[in-house]
């Protein structure tokens, strides 16, 4: 399953770290663990809070059980792992970097054009504004978080793809 839900780059790694603190161990009720991410990480509004509960699971860094409810999981968030989770089970990571290269930069709308025929066609007719708008923002988002796990970096205005170790 890929996710497509995805919160703003923090600043640092870290701050997943303290995500996945912030969901129980004990399964709660998705408004038990939105609050409780909203408490422990001042987020702004449950919204932000469901999109990091959400992207927590797409790190496989918590799990929805089969009763609905949700838990913490006890994977460890390195690096490695974030990035293999990132690529393979975040909707568009995969192709967002297929599409950069490693020594022309490309701007967000380059990336963006570059993927917008991934977009899903319900999707387009879904969305009460511009679906255009909101699938660049998540495009823009997924190089943020590419840049922040060292799968892209930002280079002469645009993005580039980091060479896998």
């Amino acid at each position: 399953m890929r996710f497509k839900l995805l919160p703003e780059a923090p600043d640092s790694l870290d701050f997943i770290d303290d995500a996945q603190r912030a969901v129980p161990l004990v399964p709660g009720t998705e408004d038990d663990c939105c609050a409780r991410l909203m408490r422990r990480l001042d987020f702004p509004s449950r919204d932000v809070a469901r999109t990091w509960l959400t992207f927590l699971r797409a790190l496989e860094l918590a799990r929805e059980t089969e009763s609905g409810t949700f838990v913490r999981e006890s994977t460890e968030s390195t690096p490695a792992h974030l990035r293999e989770s990132f690529r393979e089970r975040v909707y568009g990571a995969r192709e967002v970097l297929r599409s950069l290269d490693p020594d022309e930069p490309k701007s967000v709308d380059e990336v963006f054009a570059a993927f917008e025929d991934r977009v899903p066609v319900w999707e387009t007719h879904r969305a009460a504004e511009d679906w255009r708008d909101v699938w660049r923002e998540r495009v823009e988002r997924i190089l943020a978080w590419a840049v922040l796990l060292d799968l892209a970096a930002e280079r002469d205005g645009g993005y580039v793809r980091v060479a896998e170790e």
